[in-house]
């Protein structure tokens, strides 16, 4: 099999539709698989998906149980050369999995791969293509100095501001709402650290994908809509203690060695 399609749904069933039926589109001509894992929703989003589309691999979890867990429910099932994890507030482009997967055909050294992703008003999305969030580039980023020099390498290091939105290159950062995974390489490394409930479990993922050799790619020769931020308000105290917190685990992890 050639692709696993892994989606991630909580409270999203009308955006979880619109992205099935876009990467259904997108996949033909590939042997391929999709999981829903649906964590505990209220709106009926596991009714939906059971009487729309009965080949997805459906696992309705009885509780939220975090990002990373219910990514690896999915991925420790899954038969497919390469690992697509996308999010359900997306909508991907008819030709987006026949590029990527052109690309990483030809790049034997390529762990992941990210594309260019921009909003619902047709905006470009910065964190298409991000860099390491080390203490230097989140506090950049936290007092403004990231926005103020956009293109600079010293100062943008968290969204790699020097490079170009239509320039393919390499990164450190893939980001969660679209990752393409060489099955491989997540066989070396391991899944997601299920430390992570929301939030910076992407940033991990990348960061293990170079540690152990593999390079990671923005890739804008296609695109995906991302409605970003519907499941989750961004102001509210409980994003701000998800996000942070798990910036919090990944420096602990990796720059505060006790």
């Amino acid at each position: 099999m050639k692709i696993s399609i892994v989606i991630v749904s909580y409270n999203v069933r009308d955006l979880l539709r619109q992205a099935l039926d876009s990467l259904i589109d997108a996949a033909e001509g590939f042997s391929y698989e999709i999981f829903v894992v649906d964590n505990a929703s209220r709106d009926h989003t596991v009714e939906m998906v059971r009487a729309k589309y009965p080949e997805v691999n459906l696992i309705a979890n009885e509780k939220n149980v975090g990002f990373s867990v219910a990514n690896n429910q999915a991925i420790l099932q899954a038969k497919g050369e390469y690992i697509l994890v996308i999010n359900p507030d997306t909508i991907t482009s008819s030709d987006t999995l026949h590029k990527v997967v052109n690309f990483m055909d030809t790049r034997e050294d390529a762990g992941g791969l990210g594309v260019r992703m921009i909003n619902g008003q047709g905006k470009f999305l910065g964190e298409s293509k991000r860099g390491l969030p080390t203490p230097w580039a989140a506090f950049n980023k936290f007092v403004g100095l990231a926005a103020l020099f956009p293109h600079s390498k010293f100062l943008n290091r968290y969204y790699m501001g020097w490079v170009r939105e239509f320039e393919t290159a390499e990164v450190e950062v893939l980001a969660g709402a679209f990752m393409f995974l060489r099955k491989k390489a997540l066989d070396q490394i391991g899944l997601f650290d299920e430390s992570f409930f929301m939030y910076g479990e992407d940033i991990d993922l990348s960061y293990r994908l170079k540690l152990a050799g593999f390079k990671n790619f923005y890739f804008p020769e296609t695109y995906i809509i991302h409605f970003k931020g519907q499941s989750t308000r961004k102001l509210s105290w409980r994003y701000i203690r998800s996000f942070y917190g798990a910036m919090f685990i990944f420096v602990r992890k990796y720059f505060l060695k006790f």
